[in-house]
């Protein structure tokens, strides 16, 4: 793999305001290593995934080597970006990014799509919904998930919303009791597959299926990614404002969906990732909406 790999320390912020503080420069002019390639660091949290070697080999076939910034935690890779300290950042799904820039007061943008993950609801020794009415469902209480953990038991037809619940991110107290057919329980995420365990429905991500080894097969059931609903859970490239038509960057954006890339996404996923290509303009505009439910 040609990409040099810089792993970080356990505080993560560390990495992002001092350990890169150095390269900033370099950073900011994409200059040119000796082999005339154009370097790009791009900030992630899971480097040590098979897709990023291959993406990496293809991307210096194409003109542009990566430098890979490994953040061992979500919240310094958008303020390092932001700081100027890595070009571009893939970690994040367009929700997370509307999050951070309503609360930090700076604007990234996207420069282009990459997958969606169905969020599932697994139940253990169960291949149906039949029976789940009365239960108790685990959910993960944190912001990235419980609306859209929420929104899966709405498709599902288990969960009805009150009036004037918002349809992306609803709350608990969003959800009208009477009509609806389970109730919720939210719980750390890393505490959905010891629920699923203990013999209780609970809804996990991805992540926490493969570090607890179930397998994603046995969902009975998963949200619709190409659904309205799924939209803020496209994964994303992330830029500067003034960097998002960057071509190198969209480039970059673009060698993603090469098939290489795909192929070694859905090994990486176990077959749950799911493609998007999106326009730029479209997804942006995306953000924008979601910004403005932040305010």
């Amino acid at each position: 793999m040609r990409a040099q790999r810089f792993i970080a320390a356990a505080a993560a912020a560390t990495l992002a305001f001092t350990g890169l503080t150095a390269c900033s420069n370099e950073s900011e002019d994409n200059a040119a290593g000796e082999n005339g390639n154009v370097t790009v660091r791009i900030g992630t949290t899971d480097a040590d995934q098979e897709a990023w070697s291959v993406f990496s080999d293809l991307a210096a076939e194409n003109g542009i080597d990566l430098d890979i910034v490994q953040f061992s935690d979500y919240p310094p890779v958008n303020e390092a970006l932001a700081q100027g300290e890595i070009d571009l950042n893939k970690f994040q799904h367009i929700l997370y990014l509307a999050k951070y820039n309503a609360t930090s007061g700076n604007d990234l943008k996207v420069v282009g799509s990459t997958e969606i993950y169905p969020l599932a609801l697994f139940w253990k020794d169960h291949t149906s919904l039949d029976g789940i009415e009365g239960k108790e469902i685990a959910i993960p209480n944190d912001d990235s998930n419980q609306g859209r953990a929420i929104n899966v038991l709405v498709q599902a037809g288990l969960v009805t919303l009150k009036d004037g619940a918002d349809p992306l991110a609803p709350a608990p107290a969003d959800i009208d009791a009477a009509k609806s057919k389970v109730t919720v329980v939210p719980v750390d995420a890393s505490q959905t597959p010891s629920a699923y365990n203990e013999g209780r429905p609970a809804i996990i991500n991805n992540s926490w299926l493969d570090r607890a080894g179930i397998e994603p097969s046995e969902a009975i059931f998963q949200d619709d990614p190409a659904s309205e609903q799924g939209e803020p859970y496209i994964n994303i490239f992330a830029s500067r404002a003034e960097d998002q038509d960057n071509p190198t960057y969209v480039k970059l954006a673009e060698l993603w969906h090469d098939a290489k890339v795909a192929e070694a996404v859905q090994k990486d996923s176990r077959g749950t990732a799911v493609e998007v290509e999106r326009p730029a303009n479209e997804l942006n505009d995306i953000l924008a909406r979601l910004e403005q439910n932040q305010k």
